[in-house]
């Protein structure tokens, strides 16, 4: 190697979160082929294509992302990238992830066919919204203080389409500032507006 390449491999910039290795839980198992890497665990099994500019390595209970020599500025940006990303698929694999939405207004409910979820949201019609097979769900009444509601939990393993399919139902009928009323994250904090009062006398 000429005293250039070494200049160079040792001034390869690293993502600060990227260079932390990825911990290899028990019970899963990571297979690199290329660029494309396959976590496997008791939750399931994820598949993804990684971009060029970085190396996995895979040392047996940990992952290291790496950027490759001369990959310069995007290298670091895929490093870190990557890291978030494969960091997401070992959880997912290894304990899952979970979600729950609550249907807020008077007669909304929520009702599961196999992976159908039927929803009654105070429209002139019905929205039926159909789940991936990597996404499970469960529909729970609650009591809060004497008023019972619909809650829909959502789990799957994998924590992108988890999460695109609770916000696509929240979007049927996003929650409104003034009451309150439709389909929220739980837990999810609203910012109330007042409602209009009368003519100042």
């Amino acid at each position: 190697m000429t005293a250039q390449a070494q200049a160079t491999e040792s001034t390869i910039s690293h993502s600060r979160v990227g260079k932390r290795p990825v911990v290899l839980p028990k019970g899963v198992d990571v297979k690199i082929d290329g660029r494309k890497v396959t976590v496997k665990g008791p939750k399931g099994e994820l598949v993804r294509e990684f971009p060029a500019g970085i190396k996995i390595i895979n040392k047996g209970h940990e992952l290291h992302i790496e950027p490759e020599a001369g990959a310069g500025r995007t290298g670091r940006q895929f490093q870190g990238l990557t890291r978030a990303l494969l960091a997401s698929m070992v959880q997912g694999t290894a304990v899952g992830y979970a979600m729950s939405l609550d249907l807020v207004g008077v007669g909304y409910r929520a009702e599961l066919k196999g992976q159908e979820i039927t929803f009654a949201l105070g429209l002139s019609h019905q929205v039926k919204h159909t789940l991936p097979a990597s996404v499970a769900a469960r529909v729970e009444i609650i009591d809060e203080g004497g008023i019972k509601r619909p809650r829909l939990h959502l789990t799957s393993h994998d924590k992108e389409a988890l999460g695109q399919n609770a916000a696509r139902i929240r979007s049927y009928r996003k929650p409104e500032p003034y009451k309150g009323k439709g389909v929220r994250y739980t837990g999810e904090k609203l910012r109330e507006k007042a409602g209009k009062t009368g003519a100042k006398k």
